[in-house]
């Protein structure tokens, strides 16, 4: 079937989705190909939670995946590589990752900061023990210390 309308049995009648679908389609493609969708949206049924958990795909270009990566994941990925190439291209049904590129980069619904630690207050008898010291560094050791023991309480 043409796509200018020739040759459809009514010419002045709607023209099918099949025909618009490229040029509905193509600036969507053009910024994020179909394959890079599909695998943002499916990373972690690919790779697993643990690996999904800190790590991110951040986009496919010519062959290659950018991933980002927490902490010293990225070395442990590089040993992984050949076996996570082969999941993810047998996700897609084709060759669509050749390499992967790794990033350092916070993962986006990674665990949030710790709170700050609430005050502590020690005993009256190590607060005692702790004033007969003279002034030093032993003293403020031993505090920092009796401060960690007590934190743990």
């Amino acid at each position: 079937m043409a796509e200018n309308g020739e040759g459809r049995r009514f010419p002045t009648g709607p023209l099918p989705v099949s025909v618009m679908i490229h040029r509905l389609t193509r600036p969507a493609f053009r910024k994020r190909s179909p394959a890079g969708a599909l695998l943002m949206a499916d990373w972690a049924a690919i790779v697993g939670p643990a690996l999904s958990a800190v790590t991110q795909p951040l986009r496919i270009t010519a062959g290659t995946l950018t991933l980002a990566c927490a902490g010293p994941v990225a070395m442990e990925l590089q040993h992984l590589a050949p076996e996570l190439i082969s999941r993810i291209n047998a996700h897609l049904g084709r060759v669509a990752v050749e390499r992967l590129r790794f990033v350092q980069q916070a993962i986006a619904g990674s665990a949030p900061p710790r709170p700050p630690p609430r005050p502590v207050v020690l005993p009256g008898d190590v607060e005692a023990r702790l004033a007969a010291m003279p002034e030093g560094e032993l003293r403020d050791a031993l505090a920092k210390l009796a401060l960690g023991v007590y934190r743990k309480r």
